[in-house]
């Protein structure tokens, strides 16, 4: 199994949403390095659902329910797209400041590499922030 990182603008597509729709795509992606990390997800892997902009926090877990499929948004190029479900909302959520000033996530992509919106984690980043949430594995 593979842990991951997923950002989206609460506004635009929150967990929330996820919530509601029971299954969601994410598509849309158009970065090279995070259309590849899309390519890595299988189903059953969990990821990280994590409010960019607005919030600037993880709120939520998901699971990978379809792996990599052609994005059906995309006008041109190759492009990815997978489904998640809603797995479970943080007890608490996960601020980025709280996430750079934890020296266990030094390493982790979101401290690292602000701008990139799928991203993997080790199972001990993974871990770490469910623990700072409050959550229960």
């Amino acid at each position: 199994m593979n842990y991951w990182l997923v950002k989206s603008e609460p506004e635009a597509y929150g967990y929330q949403d996820l919530e509601q729709e029971g299954t969601g795509r994410w598509d849309g992606v158009r970065n090279y390095a995070a259309r590849n990390h899309l390519r890595g997800m299988k189903a059953g892997d969990y990821v990280l659902f994590y409010h960019s902009r607005t919030g600037l926090e993880v709120v939520g877990i998901c699971k990978v329910e379809k792996e990599a499929y052609p994005d059906p948004t995309a006008e041109k190029g190759d492009w990815s797209a997978v489904d998640l479900s809603p797995f479970k909302r943080l007890k608490e959520p996960v601020s980025l400041k709280a996430i750079k000033s934890n020296p266990k996530l030094q390493d982790m992509p979101l401290a690292r590499i602000g701008r990139l919106s799928v991203m993997p984690l080790s199972e001990a980043e993974f871990l770490e922030v469910l623990r700072m949430g409050g959550t229960e594995w």
